[in-house]
């Protein structure tokens, strides 16, 4: 947690609250008032209640409460009137003080005074594990990049991983797009309120990421958007992240931003190397003199990571494997059981979460033993 030169009401040692978080909430709907500024009013007149009700002359004695930001909590408490509380939302908002926020969230040096969310609540119990993926990249990558970030969506969800990404145009929509269609679980960190879509042709997207996974986002509803709102999400990614790929990006990118921050926080980072000759992989390929790791398959991402936290537990074996298969070690067997009635090599890695450099000398060896038969694109079916 960042030091703080006053008291600070999430180190208090006890949960907020129905009513501290309310108050919160009324705050943080003054422009111009950051977290630290209503920790501070929190910690100077011991609860946020009686910051409401101090006067206009003991509000202006607080440091760094100058006439504009004074002007506008007078606003505020003029719109309000005699029922503050009544006039905020109880649902769909995390506050630092709630537990179901991570706490890697709330450790952020710029903590987001609320989060909104929209969606399947259940995932934030992985999330506060840190148990996800961000994907990140160029809003205007090459089809190879397009293509690899699909692959990676799809993979992650396959081996049960949350994909985290922005849902903007190009390498997040991909990830998002590949996760979808897997089945996997989503995970959106909007730069917009969530009433808000950007690009406006992501509506079905966003409908999408909402229905089946989770969109998050800092901004209230109805609220404004500008450039720094889509700069400021990138730290609740990497937040939310066990691990950060960058599928492609140019000099200068946002994604950019997102790598750096990944790097700080000792994420486990991966990049997809890049034609040399195209800009849009300038920036990306450059991490990989830094030390990053290439990212040549999607699959070896499992290889590295394991199964995810929504990964479906394994198939019962089946009852008798036939006359052919009773000569087979137990690793041949679940081999077998796994390659079912057909599967290829990354179906094959995925559901046994092995290298492929692992399976195929197995594979060759059940094939020459008459029990697999190869077919076109590193695919087996078994030997009726």
């Amino acid at each position: 947690m960042v030091e703080r030169p006053w008291r600070d009401p999430l180190t208090a040692g006890s949960a907020w609250s129905s009513e501290e978080r309310l108050w919160w909430l009324v705050w943080s709907r003054v422009p111009g008032l950051g977290f630290e500024a209503l920790c501070q009013l929190w910690g100077l007149f011991g609860s946020l209640a009686a910051a409401w009700a101090a006067s206009s002359q003991a509000l202006a004695a607080v440091p760094g409460i100058g006439p504009v930001r004074l002007a506008a909590i007078d606003r505020c408490r003029r719109r309000a009137g005699v029922d503050p509380l009544g006039s905020v939302g109880r649902s769909g908002v995390l506050v630092p003080g709630d537990a179901a926020l991570p706490a890697a969230v709330r450790a952020l040096a710029r903590p987001p005074l609320h989060v909104y969310w929209r969606g399947r609540g259940q995932l934030w119990s992985p999330l506060r594990q840190g148990r996800a993926v961000a994907v990140v990249g160029t809003r205007r990558p090459s089809p190879h990049g397009l293509a690899m970030a699909e692959a990676i969506g799809r993979v992650l969800a396959q081996a049960g991983w949350p994909v985290v990404s922005g849902l903007a145009e190009g390498i997040d929509a991909a990830a998002h797009q590949g996760c979808l269609r897997a089945g996997g679980r989503p995970i959106g960190v909007l730069g917009t309120p969530l009433d808000r879509v950007y690009p406006s042709h992501h509506v079905r997207l966003q409908q999408q990421v909402a229905e089946r996974g989770l969109l998050l986002s800092e901004q209230p509803p109805a609220g404004g958007v500008c450039a720094g709102h889509f700069a400021a999400r990138n730290r609740l990614q990497v937040a939310l992240a066990r691990a950060l790929v960058l599928v492609e990006c140019p000099e200068p990118s946002g994604a950019l931003h997102a790598t750096r921050l990944a790097w700080q926080s000792s994420l486990k980072l991966w990049v997809v190397p890049g034609d040399a000759a195209k800009r849009s992989a300038a920036g990306s390929n450059r991490w990989l003199l830094r030390g990053a790791a290439p990212l040549l398959d999607a699959v070896d991402l499992i290889s590295a990571l394991g199964p995810g936290p929504l990964a479906q537990p394994p198939a019962m074996a089946a009852p008798a494997l036939g006359s052919a298969q009773s000569g087979a070690t137990a690793a041949d067997q679940s081999l077998l059981e796994a390659v079912g009635s057909g599967a290829s090599l990354e179906q094959l890695s995925l559901h046994l979460g092995q290298a492929v450099s692992q399976l195929m000398p197995r594979l060759l060896a059940l094939e020459l033993a008459g029990l697999l038969r190869a077919e076109p694109g590193l695919h087996w079916r078994p030997v009726c």
